[in-house]
């Protein structure tokens, strides 16, 4: 079964651990809506790095889904990976085994 649906996302920058800077890191938290076949919000972190080049940077993120999919209520966490490599987008985000709860214990990625 799939999912389908629009979300909004706030990203919000923090401030960088100290010592950090010099890594030229971002970091952010993530609030998201989600609606359709997910209706949920989620709450996460995010860190990022810039290349060299215009158009190349990477991220990963950890955020927590709590609502209804597919009408079963609980939550489930969502691990990120992204890569801008020149301008070509790469992402992958992959439901984190056994971290479905309630009616979503046992949720997993196909």
């Amino acid at each position: 079964m799939q999912a389908k649906g629009p979300f909004d996302v706030k990203l919000a920058p923090q401030p960088a651990a100290p010592g950090i800077e010099q890594a030229n890191l971002g970091r952010m938290t993530l609030d998201k809506q989600f609606h359709g076949d997910l209706e949920a919000t989620s709450l996460g972190e995010m860190l990022s790095a810039m290349g060299q080049v215009q158009g190349s940077a990477g991220y990963v993120a950890i955020e927590r889904v709590t609502g209804s999919l597919h009408g079963k209520q609980g939550s489930f966490v969502l691990q990120h990976h992204g890569i801008m490599n020149r301008g070509v987008p790469e992402l992958s985000v992959t439901v984190v085994p056994d971290s479905g709860t309630d009616a979503l214990t046992g949720l997993r990625q196909h």
